[in-house]
């Protein structure tokens, strides 16, 4: 089976590091049109950038907080004005922490909420009026919603809020042809720890890697797939659904 999105526009939240960044460009190389948002510009910005043009397309970066409803007004009225429509829209962009409960302040709950929640719930509002039936919607969650993490409580409840959000909109958006799935990974690498001392970069590895029945950390390339499958019409008759992408925790 061949996977074309020839003719799809999608949008991508956080789509320029990590995981978003693989889903960005898997999008579009198969075929898609990818408008990809980002908080904080660089050197990840500008290599991504070239990457597109090198597939080709009329692919789109932008700065935008999915946080502040303004910036997220301003990113759909830009599809609008670019696209027309859209047919897949990513709700990747999150921040992560770790805190015990006892010592959270109630701020870097409130950050971590309004991003990984708050954001997903915004960007999917302002993107309806440009979604229409076989659209597609995926919500990158996480194998911790359901498993849990000591010191990520507030974390782990986005993620799980996610995926209420993500059944209740299946049923709410269904009749309209519009499906919304999760992508739930577990223990990826995205490269984070490279700056980390060697010591603590082979614990990291010894201990994430026993996590999964394959016996190692996933690539932001093997999420990306799931997602490319979601936003595809080999997953018509998939919706409500959270894709484990962790390896076998």
């Amino acid at each position: 089976m061949v996977v074309e999105l020839t003719g799809k526009y999608a949008l991508v939240t956080g789509g320029s590091r990590g995981i978003g960044r693989a889903i960005t460009l898997g999008l579009a190389r198969h075929g898609a049109t990818v408008m990809a948002c980002y908080r904080n510009g660089g050197e990840a910005v500008d290599s991504l950038d070239k990457e597109l043009e090198q597939i080709g397309g009329d692919h789109r970066l932008m700065p935008a907080d999915v946080t502040a409803p303004d910036a997220v007004e301003e990113l759909t009225e830009e599809c609008r004005e670019r696209f027309g429509a859209l047919d897949v829209v990513v709700n990747n962009a999150g921040v992560t922490s770790r805190a015990p409960i006892a010592q959270l302040p109630l701020a870097e709950w409130q950050r971590v909420m309004d991003t990984n929640l708050t954001g997903a719930f915004l960007v999917t509002q302002k993107a309806l009026p440009l979604m229409g039936p076989g659209a597609s919607i995926v919500n990158i969650g996480s194998r911790a919603a359901r498993a849990g993490m000591p010191a990520s409580g507030h974390y782990t409840a986005t993620k799980a809020g996610l995926v209420g959000l993500t059944r209740s909109l299946a049923k709410e958006l269904g009749p309209r042809g519009i499906r919304v799935n999760v992508v739930a990974p577990g223990v990826i690498d995205t490269g984070e720890e490279q700056n980390a001392p060697p010591e603590a970069r082979t614990a990291i590895a010894a201990r994430t890697g026993g996590l999964s029945a394959l016996g190692r950390r996933g690539s932001p390339d093997e999420v990306a797939g799931a997602v490319v499958f979601l936003a595809s019409d080999l997953s018509t008759y998939l919706t409500g659904a959270t894709i484990d992408v962790d390896g076998g925790i």
